[in-house]
């Protein structure tokens, strides 16, 4: 086991895009599938909005930061800490709570544009897990836009493909107006994840997101003579 982590370590190392985000100080190689998602679909554009969830460690963030400046807003949820980037801001917290969606909505001052989502569950070693696992986690970026997507904005998600997909497509095609599923170059040729790319939100489904209400705590009063 130890040498077959070895090897995969080297082979990482070795690898064109890994080294290459070293070389310019992108925190992930990941960095390139999304320059080179955006450039082939036009994800980013000046001034824009942007919701990156499971963002850490920031390649993505460093990103976005870059593609929507002068004027972008970017933000990072995750339930992790992420090292600061300059003009990014992060929120430690969970996707599926919708005091973390009013927080996203309150530092936007409206909605967002764009959302972003290279989560992936922890590997299980079974594929039909993984998948489902994957699956489930596009679920959660899909329920997000429903929160605070604007109308015409974009979803660009990560899936381990499989079974569920006509499953997962069904639920976005119903939510916008053009879907597709693309594996930009950066991605590993083993691998078998995919990215969702989906554009022209229809806003049809909103859901309120109520902000936690903290129970105002009850206030004791002595009564009678006591000391």
């Amino acid at each position: 086991m130890a040498d077959l982590h070895d090897r995969w370590v080297a082979e990482r190392h070795h690898e064109h895009y890994y080294k290459l985000a070293k070389k310019l100080n992108y925190r992930s190689r990941a960095s390139f599938k999304l320059m080179q998602i955006d450039e082939r679909f036009g994800i980013f554009s000046p001034g824009d909005a942007v919701v990156d969830l499971g963002a850490c460690p920031g390649g993505w963030l460093q990103v976005a930061q870059e593609r929507t400046w002068p004027n972008g807003k970017v933000i990072g949820v995750d339930l992790r800490y992420i090292r600061p980037i300059e003009g990014v801001e992060t929120i430690i917290g969970d996707i599926t709570e919708d005091s973390t969606m009013a927080e996203l909505l309150k530092r936007f001052g409206g909605k967002a544009d764009v959302v972003l989502s290279d989560m992936a569950p922890n590997i299980a070693g079974h594929y039909s897990m993984d998948h489902a696992r994957s699956v489930n986690l596009c679920m959660y970026a899909v329920n997000v836009c429903d929160r605070i997507l604007k109308k015409e904005g974009k979803l660009v998600m990560k899936v381990f493909y499989g079974d569920m997909m006509p499953m997962l497509l069904k639920e976005v095609e119903s939510r916008f107006q053009s879907v597709k599923v693309h594996s930009p170059d950066a991605s590993r040729d083993t691998s078998s994840e995919v990215y969702v790319i989906c554009q022209g939100f229809y806003a049809k489904t909103r859901v309120r997101v109520a902000p936690k209400v903290e129970e105002k705590q009850p206030e004791f009063k002595a009564k009678g003579g006591f000391i």
